[in-house]
C-alpha cells in the first residue's frame, strides 16, 4: 500500500474532509500576497508554502502574528521565521523543540511592558510621553495536543496560554523572548504533519512458548513528521532513535544502541528499493537481526514513502551491504501476525444465542453448533477466539463467564462464576481474547472492581493489577490489541465513561508469569462519554460517544489520542456496541436498538437482524 495514505484503516467508508482554519503563508512561486488558511483545500498539500518576511514598521502584534504564519510553511530550517527574531534570539530558539497545537488558530493580547525612559530607538523628547521599548503579546487557545521533540502526540484539554516579549531593533519590532517549538492551530498541523507508525518488535519473551510467531510480531509505535521536509528520512531518525517513553516496556528494536544514518542516510529509488546507510553497526552482527533492523524499516517507510517500498537495503556508511529484505520476505516479520482469523462477524440473536454472520455477508446469520449456540445459552454478550476454536460468553445476569469450543455440539461449557452484581451496570463486561489466546474479562462490582486473566482461556482467573485507576473507577468496557501489549478500556464511575489505553507487561518470577497494566493515558478527552470501543487495524480505535455539547457519534481515533486520519462514519443512532474486523475489507457492525447493521461499501448502513446485540469480530 502506497504511503500516501495517513494510517491504513481496515474497512473503506467515506473520506474525512478537513475544516482548514487558521494562519497566512505564500506560494513558492509567482507574487507574493496573504492567503488565510480557510480559504485552503486538503489538494493544497501538495503545493510549496513559503513564509513572508516581516514587513516595516510592524506592530507587536502584527510581529507575533506574522513569525506564528512564517512558521506554518514548508522552510526546513524555519529561516524566515527566524527573521522576526531579535539576532540574539535567532541562534538559540530551538523550533524542533515542541510543536503546541491548537483547536482553533490563536489568539492574540497586547500586553505593554513598562516603558523606558530616553532609551533605545526613537527615544522621547523632555516633557514628552516616552516611547515603549518593549512590549509583549500574549497567546491564547484551546489547548489540543502536544508533539514533543521525538514527535510523539499527546491529547491535551485545558486552555493555552503563553507569552512572546518584544523589543525595538533598529526602529522594528522583533521578538526577544519566547518558547522554544512551534504553536499552531489543528488545520495547519494537518496540512503540515503526517501520521506515520514507526514499528518495533512485542517483548513476549516470557510467553514465547505460547505462541509461534510471538518473537516476529511488530507493534506500531505512532508519530507526526513534516510532510514535505524529508518525511521518510525523518521517520527513519525517529526509528532508529528507539521507541517512545510510554512504548519502550513493551517492545524491543534490532538495530543497536548508538545507531545513526550515515552520509546521504536515505534514499528510494524509482522502483520503491529503499537503500539506508547506517553507522553504529558492530561488525559481527548476525544477519538474522540485520533482516529484522530492514523488516522494522520497510513496514515504518511504508507508511510515509510517496511509492510502494518493494525492498530494503542496509549498508554501512562506506556503502559495504550490510543484508537487504523484500517486502514478501518482511512479511514474516510484521505487525497483525497474531490477529487470527478475524474475517467472521458474530452477535447475539434476539433469542440471546451465538450467531455466526458469513464473511461475505450473502448468507442469513446462522447459530453456532456449539454449546452458546443454544437457546439454552441465554448470554449477555460474547467473545470468539483469534484461533476461531473456542468461545466465552457471559450469562444474562452478568455474574457467569462460560467458555466453550465453538463448533463442537456435545462439549459441555465451562462455568465460571466470578461475580455478584447488585443490578445490571454491575457484572461481568463483555470478554475479550489477546493474540496468545489468553482471555480478558472485568468484573464491574462498584466495591471491589477488577480486571481478570484466563491463561489459555482456561483454569482459575488470576487478577491483573490496573495502575492509575482511581478511587470510584472501574472498567465498563475493554478490547485487547492482537500483540497482546496494548489494552482500550472504558473506565468509568457507573456513569460516565472515558476511553484509556493501557500497557501490558509481563514478567516472569517464581509463580509462573506476573501480568500488570500500567501507565494508563487518555485517547478521546475530547470526549465527554463513551459507550463502546473496538480496535480497528493496527492502531486505529473505533469509538462510539458524545462530545461536549454534541451528539452521541461514531469516530475513529488513533492510538496516540489524534483524530482526523481516520475516514468519517455516517450517523447512525442509538449505538450501544460496534465492531470493526483487523482484517481489511471487512465491513463495521453496529447494534442499534434491538437491531445488528452493517456499513457498507457506499457508506450507507444496511440491516442484518432484526434482533440482536453485541457484534463483534474475533477478539
Amino acid at each position: 500500500m502506497s504511503g500516501a495514505v495517513d494510517r491504513r484503516w481496515p474497512v473503506a467508508v467515506l473520506a474525512l474532509a478537513l475544516l482548514l482554519t487558521g494562519c497566512a503563508a505564500m506560494p513558492g512561486s509567482g507574487s507574493v500576497q496573504r492567503v488565510d488558511s480557510s480559504q485552503r483545500a486538503e489538494g493544497d498539500s501538495q503545493v510549496r508554502v513559503d513564509g513572508v518576511s516581516p514587513q516595516e514598521n510592524a506592530s507587536p502584534q502584527e510581529i507575533v502574528r506574522g513569525f506564528l504564519e512564517a512558521t506554518t510553511s514548508d522552510d526546513a530550517e524555519y529561516e524566515t521565521a527566524k527573521e522576526y527574531l531579535t539576532p540574539g534570539r535567532r541562534e538559540q530558539w530551538d523550533p524542533f523543540a515542541g510543536t503546541t497545537v491548537l483547536a482553533v488558530g490563536p489568539d492574540f493580547n497586547l500586553a505593554e511592558a513598562d516603558p523606558v525612559p530616553g532609551a533605545g530607538a526613537g527615544a522621547a523628547a523632555v516633557g514628552t510621553e516616552p516611547e515603549r521599548e518593549t512590549s509583549q503579546v500574549e497567546i491564547t487557545g484551546s489547548w489540543l495536543a502536544e508533539v514533543d521533540a521525538g514527535h510523539v502526540y499527546t491529547p491535551r484539554d485545558e486552555e493555552y496560554s503563553t507569552l512572546f516579549q518584544l523589543r525595538l531593533v533598529d526602529g522594528q519590532w522583533r521578538i526577544d523572548a519566547l518558547p522554544d517549538g512551534l504553536v499552531m492551530g489543528e488545520a495547519d498541523f494537518r496540512r503540515i504533519f503526517h501520521a506515520v507508525n514507526t514499528y518495533y518488535y512485542a517483548d513476549l519473551r516470557v510467553e514465547a512458548e505460547r505462541a509461534e510467531r510471538a518473537d516476529r510480531v511488530l507493534v506500531p509505535d505512532p508519530i507526526y513528521v513534516r510532510r514535505r521536509v524529508e518525511p521518510v528520512s525523518e521517520a527513519v531518525r525517529t526509528l532508529l532513535a528507539g521507541p517512545s517513553e510510554w512504548l519502550s516496556p513493551v517492545v524491543t528494536s534490532a538495530f543497536p544502541t548508538g545507531v545513526r544514518l550515515a552520509g546521504d542516510g536515505v534514499n528510494i529509488d524509482g522502483s520503491g528499493r529503499l537503500s539506508v546507510r547506517l553507522d553504529g553497526v558492530p561488525d559481527d552482527w548476525p544477519r538474522s537481526r540485520c533482516e529484522r533492523m530492514a523488516a522494522q524499516l520497510l513496514h515504518t517507510a511504508q507508511d510515509v514513502a510517496s511509492v510502494d517500498v518493494t525492498e530494503v537495503r542496509l549498508r554501512t556508511g562506506s556503502g559495504e551491504l550490510l543484508c537487504d529484505e523484500t517486502a514478501s520476505e518482511a512479511r514474516e516479520l510484521a505487525p497483525g501476525l497474531l490477529d487470527g482469523d478475524s474475517g467472521r462477524g458474530y452477535f447475539l440473536d434476539e433469542d440471546a444465542r451465538l450467531v455466526s454472520l458469513s464473511p461475505d455477508h450473502d448468507e442469513k446469520p446462522y447459530p453456532v453448533s456449539g454449546p452458546l449456540g443454544q437457546r439454552s445459552a441465554e448470554l449477555r454478550s460474547a467473545a470468539v477466539s483469534r484461533g476461531g476454536d473456542l468461545a466465552a460468553g457471559v450469562s444474562a445476569d452478568g455474574s457467569t463467564l462460560f467458555v466453550a469450543p465453538l463448533e463442537e455440539r456435545d462439549a459441555e461449557p465451562e462455568a465460571l462464576p466470578l461475580a455478584a452484581p447488585a443490578d445490571e451496570a454491575g457484572g461481568l463486561t463483555t470478554p475479550s481474547w489477546d493474540g496468545l489466546g489468553d482471555l480478558w474479562v472485568a468484573d464491574r462490582d462498584a466495591e471491589q472492581p477488577q480486571l481478570l486473566r484466563l491463561t489459555g482461556g482456561e483454569g482459575t482467573p488470576r487478577e491483573v493489577p490496573v495502575h492509575g485507576l482511581r478511587e470510584g473507577q472501574r472498567i465498563e468496557a475493554l478490547r485487547v490489541a492482537p500483540d497482546s501489549v496494548r489494552i482500550a478500556m472504558l473506565v468509568g464511575n457507573g456513569e460516565r465513561s472515558t476511553l484509556l489505553l493501557g500497557r501490558i507487561e509481563r514478567d516472569q518470577n517464581a509463580e509462573g508469569v506476573s501480568v500488570a497494566v500500567n501507565e494508563l493515558r487518555p485517547v478521546a478527552p475530547q470526549l465527554a462519554d463513551t459507550v463502546a470501543v473496538s480496535w480497528a487495524g493496527e492502531s486505529g480505535l473505533v469509538v462510539v460517544g458524545r462530545p461536549v455539547d454534541g451528539v452521541e457519534q461514531i469516530s475513529y481515533v488513533e492510538a496516540d489520542g489524534s483524530t482526523g486520519g481516520g475516514p468519517s462514519v455516517p450517523g447512525l443512532n442509538d449505538v450501544q456496541a460496534v465492531a470493526v474486523s483487523e482484517q481489511e475489507g471487512r465491513p463495521m457492525l453496529a447494534a442499534t436498538g434491538n437491531r445488528i447493521a452493517r456499513l457498507g461499501e457506499d457508506g450507507q448502513w444496511k440491516l442484518v437482524a432484526e434482533g440482536g446485540s453485541a457484534p463483534f469480530y474475533p477478539g
